[in-house]
């Protein structure tokens, strides 16, 4: 596999993953939530635990290709929490703002 090509699928995993908070109600995918509603606040705690799910995938695919992986700073974890939350923003517009509009009653 091409390195390019492995980038390419390492982002399209990231991006998919990161709208999963956004597309089902059961808090981490199994347990129904408290109070019959998930709140933004689990939506936002699942979004953490998958970011650092897919940066072990891409530590993992980093030590395979490369021997190790490079050691990296602070501020690369925050440019690549920021692109996850960047990547999250379809489903965030999903669920917030779109179902909003079509569970609204229109009275005429």
């Amino acid at each position: 596999m091409e390195q390019g090509f492995g980038i390419f699928l390492l982002l399209a995993f990231a991006f998919v993953v990161a709208n999963l908070p956004f597309l089902f109600e059961r808090v981490l995918f199994v347990l129904p939530p408290p109070g019959g509603r998930k709140g933004f606040g689990w939506r936002l705690l699942e979004l953490v635990v998958l970011y650092l799910i897919v940066g072990t995938v891409a530590l993992v695919l980093e030590a395979r290709a490369h021997g190790g992986s490079y050691p990296q700073g602070w501020q690369f974890y925050a440019t690549t929490f920021c692109l996850f939350v960047v990547f999250a923003f379809p489903g965030f517009v999903y669920r917030h703002l779109l179902r909003r509009r079509s569970d609204v009653v229109r009275v005429a």
